[in-house]
């Protein structure tokens, strides 16, 4: 039975599940990096319809956006070491966290490949053809044209992915590796004051979500913002010929402060 609710265990706990963030971090990264270089080459195929690989590229991303997170962990973790046996390849001795950073490099690439996919197929294709039409070869049309506009599009669905990300790392203790979920089941186990270990960690979670939202938000103000002048002079348009149609030539217009 869990103790009397006492907040000063809540900034004890806070400070104390800090250091572990590390080991969230590095998986919230490693997955990123390896799952966009994965989800690219997963992309490709669909795109340019590519036989064979797009099938296999399909079933790919189907498995791993249908099945849960903390079923492939599991698939993983404990099926992969007797697969590899049978060549003669012993894995077991590897650390719990190489695999979870394998695992969530696989679930994070099929939800990129997605929105790659997505967000190249929304860049105009009259700009591409109009960067053949000035001499350009196929990768620098991609590079300075597709992928600008691409990233741009992209952001708010990678945005959305770091935090999904970043909240399914709590599952990785199930495994046995110590990041901070698993580290907020260990810290209260003497004390027993395991509300207020979890309301740390609900405080760091969401403390770090909040900041990763702020800033992933300018980032995509940044990258759009050649959008932002077209949309300015379009509205500034509607509104001279709104002035136009009411106010037509040889009027004057309204001084300000005037009475109607």
């Amino acid at each position: 039975m869990s103790a009397h609710f006492d907040i000063a265990y809540v900034f004890d706990y806070f400070v104390k599940l800090l250091p572990y963030l590390r080991i969230t971090a590095v998986i919230v990264a490693c997955s990123l990096a390896i799952g966009l270089g994965v989800g690219l080459l997963v992309a490709l195929p669909r795109m340019y319809r590519v036989p064979v690989l797009q099938r296999f590229s399909q079933v790919y991303v189907s498995f791993f956006r249908g099945t849960p997170i903390l079923i492939q962990l599991f698939l993983f973790y404990y099926g992969l070491p007797e697969v590899l046996k049978s060549v003669h390849l012993d894995v077991s001795k590897v650390p719990s966290l190489y695999f979870v950073v394998f695992v969530y490099s696989l679930h994070t690439g099929a939800f990129l490949s997605e929105a790659i996919r997505g967000a190249v197929g929304a860049v105009d294709r009259g700009q591409v053809e109009a960067a053949y039409a000035v001499g350009m070869k196929g990768y620098q049309a991609f590079a300075r044209i597709v992928l600008p506009q691409a990233l741009g599009i992209a952001i708010p669905v990678f945005a959305n992915l770091i935090i999904a990300v970043l909240k399914d790392t709590s599952l990785a203790f199930s495994l046995g590796t110590m990041e901070l979920t698993g580290k907020a089941q260990t810290l209260p186990t003497i004390s027993q004051h395991f509300f207020e270990a979890y309301l740390s960690l609900a405080l760091i979670y969401f403390l770090i979500c909040f900041a990763l939202e702020k800033l992933l938000a300018a980032l995509e103000r940044r990258m759009l913002r050649h959008e932002a002048r077209p949309a300015a002079e379009t509205r500034a348009a509607r509104g001279r010929k709104w002035l136009n149609r009411r106010f037509p030539a040889g009027l004057d217009l309204p001084k300000e402060g005037a009475r109607s």
